[in-house]
């Protein structure tokens, strides 16, 4: 994984450019720069093409021509997680750049000596033209792509090619990492394609770069354009996916066949066997999920002075998803090797009062029975202090004794990231500064409960007889459970959907979560996660998995007749009982802001609705 940053704008070519948004420009150059290296702390380097234009530069006053040039710099910075020695990006190459942003899971033989992104660029060398680009991208499963030339739909890919003068860029169909774009304006006149931004400054508008199609630049016509500030219809177009049958082209789309109308109830914690179509959905749900982690925890480097440390984190609530993610990584994970379960809990001032028996008016009614009842669990859990008893925090520790006693012998790190109140406003403008574009409520109280978990820093003990002792996650890899709720019918708008429209309406609900996948949370949470120089990995989100779970008819996946807790991805259930994680089968869905109590911390807050637009943003 890394960060990469590109730019294109006119300039003087005689280096005496001075004008005002020039100053402007290199200013917000630098500080993109300095956060995309954030991304990839082992190697950082830019690459800057000057190629002459046919017209002054915009601002060469009256009786003085001179000459200009479009000029447009690579920067790219390396996390590595491939290989054993770091490979240097922007990949160059006979005039060639290239930088990218992901790992290959599928679809590009790779053995653990080599790196990803040095394979596929040769890939791209060999045939990149407008035809070929959507199959070179379609047949390999990964993130981004920014590339001068020839593009990749998986990870962030730059490629240069001055014969055809064609700058590519995409991201993959989920959307999975984070690529932002600024197009030019006649006020701040250059393109600008960063993986994350530095906040609200002035002199871009940053938005999430769609992710339906491959982009084409035709840098030539702006070459010999007079006026780049107009914007970029004239020179820009979009290559569909569906140009290419290629395995890994498009999102799958949702199975539409309906039960039939007396399709009995199965209740799945029940003694009886269940029908053989049933049983073998399980059974192939296990084996893609199992091959789904295995691609992501296996040949990841030992760092330097790490030696023995645990390679592999989860992002672990000690629900259902993750617990199930964490199972499937110790299958795959040397067994002498320590696996990090990151469990984050917040100080939360309005849900501490209610604990400890004070004022409970500062709750919401729907939320003042439901916290009297955690604080009863709360009590019987022991072992930390009250304020971080939050509900994750309670299920991930009933959850790593189930592990432990699932998985003698291996080495269950149960991070317990604690916030105080304090640290959490603190860190509250650097959030919103990474997360920008997004900038809900919502958004701010997820990215808070990721910026510290994926920190890594707390505290672990082995048991609950045994002392605290501080611990730093030094996991450059983390697995993210995000995707099973959509894929498998996990929220209760399914079962809202099911009461108004029965089974069609779950259908078409479940459409409509894989269509806007990639126009939610995962670039915002890449750009949270990869602050700290680590990599979000998601195996539900793996394009063969959601390939196989959309293509499942609907009553495979959940019953909404049948409780929560049992019949919201009742086939994930099952298969966590098939495992024998039993206990965290029955845990009932619960989202990570509301768990972690990231959420809602101020007095007034209590009512806030999650989509409004929060009003106190980072001025850069």
């Amino acid at each position: 994984m890394c960060g990469i940053y590109c730019s294109i704008r006119v300039g003087s070519a005689d280096s005496s450019d001075h004008c005002v948004d020039a100053e402007v420009f290199q200013a917000l150059s630098e500080q993109l720069r300095s956060v995309n290296g954030a991304r990839g702390p082992d190697a950082q380097t830019s690459y800057t093409l000057r190629l002459p234009t046919s017209h002054p530069p915009r601002d060469s006053s009256e009786g003085q021509a001179r000459g200009s040039e479009l000029q447009i710099e690579f920067f790219a910075s390396e996390l590595m997680l491939r290989g054993r020695a770091v490979v240097v990006q922007p990949h160059q190459q006979e005039g060639d750049v290239f930088c990218w942003n992901g790992e290959v899971f599928e679809g590009l033989n790779i053995n653990s000596e080599e790196n990803d992104g040095v394979k596929l660029f040769s890939r791209f060398r060999l045939d990149c033209t407008p035809d070929s680009v959507p199959g070179l991208l379609g047949n390999v499963e990964g993130p981004s792509v920014i590339s001068w030339q020839p593009p990749t739909a998986k990870a962030l890919t730059i490629s240069i090619k001055s014969s055809s003068e064609k700058l590519y860029f995409a991201r993959d169909p989920l959307g999975r990492r984070s690529l932002l774009i600024h197009k030019p304006s006649p006020l701040f006149p250059y393109l600008l394609l960063s993986s994350v931004s530095v906040g609200n400054h002035l002199a871009y508008q940053f938005e999430e770069l769609r992710t339906e199609g491959i982009f084409c630049l035709d840098v030539g016509l702006i070459r010999q354009s007079s006026d780049f500030a107009k914007g970029l219809d004239d020179y820009l177009s979009i290559i569909p996916r569906r140009a290419s049958a290629a395995k890994f082209a498009e999102i799958s789309r949702v199975n539409t066949t309906l039960p039939l109308e007396d399709m009995p109830l199965l209740d799945p914690f029940g003694s009886r066997p269940f029908p053989k179509a049933w049983s073998d959905a399980v059974d192939e749900l296990i084996s893609q999920l199992d091959r789904s982690v295995m691609l992501r925890v296996r040949d990841i480097p030992v760092q330097f002075g790490q030696e023995g440390k645990a390679r592999v984190a989860v992002l672990f609530s000690g629900g259902i998803d993750s617990t199930m993610l964490a199972f499937l990584a110790h299958r795959h994970v040397p067994r002498d090797e320590a696996i990090d379960l990151i469990n984050v809990a917040f100080e939360n001032p309005r849900k501490i009062q209610v604990q400890l028996g004070g004022n409970s008016d500062m709750l919401p009614k729907r939320e003042r029975k439901k916290y009297r009842k955690a604080g009863e669990i709360m009590k019987v859990a022991g072992g930390g202090t009250a304020s971080y008893l939050v509900p994750d925090r309670v299920t991930g520790l009933e959850e790593v004794d189930e592990l432990r006693k699932l998985c003698p012998g291996r080495t269950w790190n149960l991070v317990e990231v604690d916030v105080p109140y304090e640290e959490s406003l603190a860190a509250r403008s650097t959030v919103e500064a990474i997360m920008w574009p997004s900038r809900t409520v919502m958004d701010l109280s997820l990215a808070m409960a990721l910026y510290f978990a994926s920190r890594g820093v707390g505290r672990i003990r082995s048991s609950s007889s045994e002392c605290y002792k501080a611990y730093t996650s030094h996991a450059r890899v983390l697995l993210n459970g995000l995707g099973s709720d959509e894929l498998l019918g996990g929220y209760g708008r399914h079962r809202t959907a099911f009461t108004a429209r029965g089974w069609e309406g779950v259908i078409d609900e479940l459409q409509l979560e894989l269509d806007r996948i990639p126009t939610r949370n995962l670039g915002r949470d890449d750009r949270i996660i990869s602050s700290h120089g680590k990599e979000t990995r998601h195996p539900f989100l793996s394009l063969s998995v959601v390939s196989f779970l959309a293509g499942l008819p609907v009553y495979l996946k959940l019953d909404p007749r049948l409780d929560v807790g049992k019949g919201d991805k009742t086939l994930l259930r099952l298969a966590a009982r098939r495992v024998g994680l039993v206990e965290a089968s029955a845990r009932k869905k619960r989202a990570m802001q509301f768990g972690s109590h990231s959420a809602r911390m101020e007095a007034g807050e209590g009512e806030r609705r999650g989509d409004l637009v929060i009003g106190r943003l980072v001025d850069t």
